[in-house]
């Protein structure tokens, strides 16, 4: 799907009309921000990624930027045949097309992809190449050195494929269970690095943080041109922040990468000692099972279920400490972000990027992932000192303050935006259509 640039941010995105030609063109003018294209394959049950790309969205607009949004939705997908799909996962014709169509159309002085992901492939990075418009690159996950995305196998950490082509993956049926899936993802990965997209059809790539930048790099991508810029979470409403605070939250996938089981062994350790440890989980996913016989919960445990952002951030703004005990190596943690914003200290797995986000005994508190006994140990120190939760909440507001406000993220979005234009364009190679 495509949506025009007058298409207001979060109504649904629409193909792309006759009559919407007749709409202004994104041209370049001196005194104003450059136009931007934003281009952005949308998961079917909306996450974090989403979240991050709305937000930037509504920040380059709010700051005068003229946006065109190009929107594919893996939606489309249950329509598709496994042979279309597999061809539109290494090059989609189609979104190179619609993206040649609305760069001339639009004339944007940067193209930002977010998610190419399997929809509409890095065909676009050609598309753009030819254009002599340069690409700016966000990665929210390790999907570029691990078909799976978040070096995760067998319910356990994985990166066998990183810094090696990705063939390990198809023996383990890394990408939804299937070894052909797998293999066609793999062939996206390992076949555009012999094209060399990756190397060399990307101006600037968004690392969150310098763990994903490292890992980049033992991937393949080129270091020089990786630069970081963390997300950021607008501060919150008064209103929201106005509350009392009590007992502890999960905002999250409930998934097993997420650590759901080690959360609720925690729960019950924690509740060992005479007092229940009372815990609020928000989310839904793969694992609600486990919460939904209310009987056999530890006590003080209370299931919401999926809540709206807005919703999910009131509850982390009323309570004693955001948890977060996730297995899987975390490329930022947004729900960190929020918490920060909220000024709700975390308690965290220390692994991926999390730790660069938390600082131990500052600004939250950390345990080693799937460890339920340091967690309940965690959970139990924490309420008995809610004094220091809240010291602990007003440093991590204050980190939000000084690094994670949309004011913060617009100087370093514009700096990248600079550098990939003073870098030039990708080099024009026609190939493909």
């Amino acid at each position: 799907m495509v949506a025009d640039a007058s298409a207001p941010t979060g109504v649904s995105p629409r193909p792309l009309l006759q009559a919407d030609l007749g709409t202004p063109p994104l041209q370049a003018d001196p005194g104003r921000p450059l136009p931007v294209l934003v281009v952005h394959n949308a998961y079917q049950q909306p996450g974090g990624e989403d979240a991050v790309v709305e937000s930037e969205i509504d920040l380059l607009r709010e700051r005068g930027h003229a946006v065109a949004v190009y929107r594919r939705s893996n939606d489309e997908i249950a329509a598709m045949p496994a042979a279309s799909l597999a061809l539109q996962t290494l090059w989609s014709r189609r979104s190179a097309g619609e993206v040649a169509a609305l760069v001339q159309r639009h004339r944007p002085a940067i193209i930002h992809v977010h998610n190419s992901f399997p929809l509409i492939s890095p065909a676009v990075y050609w598309a753009a190449a030819r254009a002599e418009v340069p690409v700016v690159q966000t990665l929210h996950n390790f999907r570029l050195v691990c078909p799976q995305a978040m070096f995760w196998r067998d319910n356990q950490p994985c990166q066998d494929c990183l810094g090696h082509p990705p063939w390990r993956a198809v023996r383990h049926a890394c990408y939804r269970g299937s070894h052909v899936q797998s293999a066609a993802v793999a062939l996206l990965l390992q076949g555009h690095r012999w094209l060399g997209s990756w190397q060399h059809k990307v101006s600037r790539y968004i690392a969150a943080n310098d763990f994903c930048r490292d890992r980049f790099i033992a991937g393949g991508l080129p270091a020089e041109r990786i630069d970081i810029k963390p997300h950021f979470v607008p501060t919150p409403a008064a209103a929201t922040l106005a509350g009392q605070r009590q007992g502890f939250v999960f905002v999250g996938r409930l998934s097993p990468e997420k650590g759901l089981a080690t959360l609720l062994q925690a729960a019950v350790l924690a509740g060992q000692a005479g007092q229940p440890c009372p815990l609020r989980v928000v989310g839904d996913g793969p694992e609600r099972w486990r919460l939904a016989d209310l009987s056999q919960l530890p006590a003080g445990l209370q299931p919401l279920g999926a809540l709206p952002r807005s919703q999910a951030m009131a509850e982390m703004a009323g309570a004693l400490a955001l948890v977060v005990p996730s297995i899987v190596p975390e490329s930022f943690g947004l729900v960190v972000a929020e918490a920060f914003a909220c000024g709700t200290p975390v308690i965290c797995s220390r692994v991926g990027a999390l730790p660069s986000l938390v600082e131990d005994g500052q600004t939250g508190w950390l345990f080693e992932p799937g460890d339920s006994g340091a967690l309940a140990q965690r959970l139990r120190w924490a309420m008995a000192h809610p004094q220091a939760l809240r010291a602990a909440g007003a440093r991590a507001q204050a980190y939000h303050a000084i690094h994670l406000t949309a004011q913060c993220n617009y100087r370093q979005l514009q700096a990248i935006y600079a550098r990939a234009i003073s870098g030039g364009a990708a080099q024009p190679l026609h190939f493909g259509g």
